[in-house]
């Protein structure tokens, strides 16, 4: 037993010379601390772990990368022990793992139907345990805390490398028997080398007998009790399986309003708000977290100004509160406009009118081709029509219309209070959103087919509303309701890890398996809500992004606040571009293209004209697209990357770095930080951070970056505590000067941790 304890111990020592040499990492005075102590191997790793954690800081960033090693000491004891193999094989038999989990249930049934027992075995041998050594010490106890598959009582049985080889095999399972075991092996390439990560959906859920794999939903409600309830009944399934929920309140009627006739009726959208709040609260994600759900209004509606902009503020009644739910303003160019207007004095004066939905739709008589009443939400301005414009003044000059009118200034600085408080609203830019659509040939009611966003604010996709056609009693006495299936937004993501991929310039091959992995989760996704379902598969949308600016300028030595930051987005966008969509026409050419793909901009060719994309080799893909399709209605989008970008030891999307060194704490945890690749060399470029960075470069660079995605952006201003109203305001409006489709959380210093939805931190 003795012998055994030396050889167990040897082992860990051999680890630790063999980590400290791959990151020069001086661990003489830790073997001296070990050596001297009567230890068994475990408490021997135990004490080397804690140590290591106690070490990491900016002089010795890579203490994170030794602490890693040793708590993989534990997760190789804790499996094999579980599993029953010897933990010195640090990986058991895939096979075995799969048939274990499959019987108890945890897994899903459809990997042992789907692959043989050879399969699996070379698959397996595909797995490599030297990958283990890319994580650093956050990363992987996030990996391990949050994703790699448990039993019921929460034991260990997965461990990293497997996770990644389930997604693979899970995402590639419905792919042709000739070729599925390489493309498994590609995937699995592209995960395990750290150069992407799957949205927290799949990477929690995939393989597994629960769960879903999408981010995140959006709907659209009808002003009816009908829709109202079923949407509430919708968010609530979707919830339980773990997606983030946005859902547009702009067509229903305000306060005051009537109802059949009877005047003065109506509650508004705020008791519905609040009935979508305690759903939120109650049903949570896989009892893992409580439900996530952002509502949009838009801000020419009539409750913007009663109860809206309030809700989650900490002054008022709190019986019109709701603080648990996220809100978006969904902003026209008209009142961005507005707020220009001075007087001679540089005082603000221009005017804004609000309405209810439902008395514009009554008094003003809009209507389209098919006769169905039309409001001011339902038409946006084009470049040279400006059609939300006129109907607005129309709407204005009406005497019959009641309205809300305030200084337009006014209600801007409702949103700044806010945004200081608690991080929203969101700003969702209507016109600029619904000009860029390439999908705008497919309308609803109106010329308007994007009406707000995600919970995240980086997904822009048609909408519409899922209506009760007729309810009757069948012959066997059952009710049956029959509901005529909407446009239920779906989000699937997943992220280039831009630093691992851009060093191994390997952006064209990885880009060319992610989408494939992407597009096939559309297929193989199993979705509560039958007419998200129905609408994932008519636009197979998706919503490829990135993680890791900050790092990447840092490593390739770029201040933030430079003109050299702001053309290298241009440059590396437009070439992640060029990939994605040219791997979207290599999938049509294969599989087929997206059922509306006739009529869109990516087959009229108007998309690529309007980015100005014009070299030979865009030309080509054009003319590639025009013979073979696309696979994909959408297909960029960058998610904010929190969770995943810590799993693989980047910066959180783009966003700058939150300061070199810091405390990453949540629930269960409160560990030390630095940032990524910390040396002299890139010390200079992480050293202002945040807060103290200019954000109109931020603004510029995602501008920069913005021209080349489809979709959008998940955004974020970082601002002080005591910055002048005037100051953020002109953020603001920078930003839509620059186009910018949405922005997300404004995040001053001053306010504690927002609780974010991390469905869509892929």
């Amino acid at each position: 037993m003795k012998t055994m304890i030396h050889t167990e111990a040897d082992s860990i020592l051999e680890a630790l010379e063999r980590t400290s040499s791959m990151y020069q990492i001086d661990i003489h005075e830790l073997k001296q601390k070990v050596s001297k102590m009567d230890m068994s191997p475990r408490e021997m790793n135990d004490f080397a772990l804690h140590y290591s954690l106690n070490k990491i800081s900016m002089e010795q960033p890579n203490w994170t990368f030794l602490a890693a090693q040793f708590y993989l000491n534990q997760l190789y004891e804790q499996a094999a022990e579980n599993r029953g193999y010897k933990k010195e094989q640090k990986y058991g038999d895939l096979y075995e793992l799969i048939t274990k989990l499959t019987n108890v249930g945890i897994y899903s049934k459809d990997l042992l139907d789907l692959y043989t027992q050879n399969e699996i075995n070379e698959i397996g041998n595909e797995i490599d345990p030297e990958k283990d050594y890319l994580f650093n010490y956050v990363g992987l106890f996030l990996l391990a805390d949050r994703y790699l598959a448990k039993d019921y009582e929460k034991n260990i049985y997965e461990l990293p490398q497997e996770r990644f080889m389930i997604i693979a095999m899970t995402l590639m399972k419905h792919e042709c028997p000739s070729n599925r075991l390489s493309l498994v092996k590609e995937a699995y390439w592209a995960l395990s080398n750290l150069y992407m990560t799957v949205a927290t959906p799949t990477l929690a859920n995939a393989g597994k007998s629960y769960g879903q794999l999408s981010s995140c939903f959006i709907d659209t409600v009808e002003d009816s009790l009908d829709s109202i309830y079923l949407n509430n009944w919708d968010i609530a399934r979707l919830s339980k399986d773990g997606g983030g929920i946005g859902v547009y309140y702009g067509k229903v009627r305000a306060l005051g309003s009537d109802i059949k006739r009877f005047k003065g009726n109506s509650s508004g959208v705020i008791p519905w708000i609040r009935l979508i709040n305690d759903t939120a609260v109650s049903v949570d994600q896989l009892g893992q977290r409580q439900g996530a759900v952002a509502i949009y209004l838009d801000i020419f509606h009539k409750d913007i100004m009663n109860g809206f902009l309030d809700l989650k503020t900490n002054n008022g009644d709190e019986r019109r509160k709701a603080h648990d739910i996220f809100t978006g303003v969904s902003i026209p160019d008209l009142f961005m406009k507005r707020l220009e207007e001075v007087d001679e004095t540089g005082r603000s004066i221009g005017e804004w009118h609000t309405f209810c939905p439902h008395q514009v739709k009554q008094v003003m008589g809009w209507k389209d081709e098919a006769g169905t009443p039309l409001g001011l939400e339902d038409y946006y301005d084009e470049v040279d029509n400006q059609y939300f414009t006129q109907k607005y003044e129309e709407a204005v000059n009406h005497p019959l219309l009641p309205r809300r009118t305030y200084r337009a200034m006014d209600i801007m600085a409702r949103i700044m209070v806010s945004q200081l408080e608690s991080g929203t609203p969101y700003m969702f830019y209507r016109d600029e959103v619904n000009r860029q659509n390439p999908n705008k040939h497919v309308k609803g009611s109106g010329r308007t087919s994007i009406y707000c966003s995600n919970l995240c604010t980086e997904i822009m996709q048609n909408m519409s509303a899922t209506v009760i056609q007729k309810e009757f009693q069948d012959a066997e006495g059952n009710i049956v309701i029959i509901r005529k299936p909407g446009d239920f937004v779906v989000c699937n993501l997943s992220s280039i890890h831009l630093p691992n991929a851009v060093r191994s310039n390997v952006l064209n091959r990885l880009i060319r398996i992610q989408m494939r992995m992407l597009d096939n989760t559309i297929d193989i996704n199993h979705i509560s809500v039958g007419q998200a379902k129905y609408t994932n598969e008519k636009y197979r949308a998706v919503g490829l992004g990135t993680f890791g600016w900050h790092h990447l300028l840092a490593l390739k030595e770029i201040h933030w606040e430079s003109d050299d930051a702001v053309d290298y987005a241009n440059e590396l966008y437009e070439e992640i571009s060029y990939h994605t969509i040219q791997s979207s026409m290599e999938l049509a050419k294969e599989k087929g293209a997206y059922q509306m793909f006739s009529g869109s901009e990516w087959q009229t060719g108007e998309y690529f004209t309007r980015k100005g994309y014009t070299s030979q080799r865009w030309m080509k893909l054009q003319e590639d697209i025009q013979t073979h399709g696309v696979r994909n209605g959408w297909m960029l989008a960058v998610a904010p990357n929190s969770s995943t970008a810590k799993i693989g030891g980047s910066t959180d999307g783009i966003d700058p770095l939150y300061a070199i060194e810091y405390a990453e704490e949540k629930k269960n945890f409160k560990f030390k930080v630095t940032a990524p690749d910390l040396d002299h060399h890139t010390y200079n470029y992480y050293r202002l951070v945040r807060h103290e960075l200019s954000q109109l470069w931020s603004i510029k660079q995602n501008a920069s970056r913005q021209r080349h995605i489809d979709q959008s952006i998940s955004f974020n201003f970082y601002v002080r505590h005591d910055i002048k109203a005037r100051e953020l305001l002109q953020l603001h409006l920078e930003a839509w000067k620059h186009g910018l489709k949405t922005t997300y959380y404004v995040r001053s210093t001053s306010q504690t941790e927002i609780d974010e939805c991390e469905a869509c931190h892929s």
